[in-house]
């Protein structure tokens, strides 16, 4: 009878969940290797690892343990000898910051005096060539004075998303811009406006306008009379309040500065008040001019 070939079996070994990871598996089963291992293992064998057991090895190693500890300490020796002469000058450099500080603040002090010198001198000299109201009048026309009274607030802001313009600029030539930033042009417009309103005396943000104010531009900055500026910019304007809120808003440079507001998110508020406090200018310094007569004339 035939002998019957053996039978297999159909029953398949489930596959190892990481048997497709065979290149991970051998790096953390090998972690070191194998040139690693048996070059340790043969300076094991002759006895390479250790202390050196030679004594011009171990003298050597001496030598230079000895030699470390001397740069560490020489280090820490020049550190503490160099400290009181660190501290000195430190000190030093402080007291003459001081000293100097305590001067600026002297001449502050005079310069403010000087200053108000001045203004009295102005007030008087207006007094004695005008007279009376027309004095005062003078003075408060001139921004001599400080003055108080009705009038309106107006507060100009940029707008939230306001970012720096390119390098042109089309408020230069078409009076707008898509920056949403105040420029030193908007607030020329909106002083004269409220002068052309009926204004009798302006500030901004505290500093008196005079008629011979200037209010330019230095980069992004608005500065007036070299004074820079930060936004919010506070106009405050002394008149009959209602009227000249109402004729300013009517105006050409109050329909531009609504315009703005509409077009490019200027912030812009407008309200009446009973009693402004404008201070006076710094000072007012007026010069004129004489025509030169020719030799000879008479």
């Amino acid at each position: 009878m035939p002998q019957q070939p053996p039978v297999r079996s159909t029953i398949t070994r489930p596959a190892r969940p990481d048997e497709s990871m065979s290149l991970l598996t051998n790096v953390m089963d090998h972690s070191l290797d194998d040139g690693y291992a048996e070059a340790a293992a043969r300076k094991k064998s002759e006895g390479a690892v250790g202390m050196p057991r030679t004594l011009s090895a171990k003298l050597g190693l001496a030598a230079g343990l000895v030699l470390a500890a001397l740069v560490v300490t020489v280090g820490a020796a020049q550190a503490r000898v160099a400290a009181p002469v660190v501290a000195k000058e430190r000190q030093e450099l402080i007291d003459r910051i001081d000293r100097e500080t305590e001067k600026a603040d002297k001449l502050e002090g005079t310069v403010d005096t000087l200053r108000d010198d001045v203004s009295a001198r102005q007030r008087e000299a207006l007094n004695q060539s005008g007279g009376g109201d027309q004095a005062e009048l003078v003075g408060i026309l001139s921004g001599a004075t400080e003055v108080h009274g009705p009038g309106v607030k107006l507060v100009v802001n940029d707008a939230k998303e306001a970012t720096t313009g390119g390098d042109g600029d089309p408020r230069e030539t078409s009076g707008f811009s898509d920056t949403g930033r105040v420029r030193d042009r908007d607030m020329q417009r909106v002083v004269n406006g409220l002068w052309e309103s009926g204004a009798e005396a302006i500030s901004i943000n505290g500093q008196r306008l005079t008629a011979l104010s200037a209010i330019r531009a230095a980069g992004d900055a608005i500065l007036v009379d070299n004074k820079p500026l930060v936004p919010p910019y506070t106009v405050l304007a002394v008149g009959a309040g209602e009227r000249l809120s109402t004729r300013f808003q009517n105006s050409a440079d109050g329909l531009y500065l609504n315009a703005l507001q509409e077009n490019y998110g200027i912030r812009t508020s407008i309200s009446t008040e009973d009693d402004l406090r404008l201070p006076a200018a710094p000072s007012v310094i007026v010069r004129t001019a004489q025509p030169k007569t020719e030799k000879g004339t008479s």
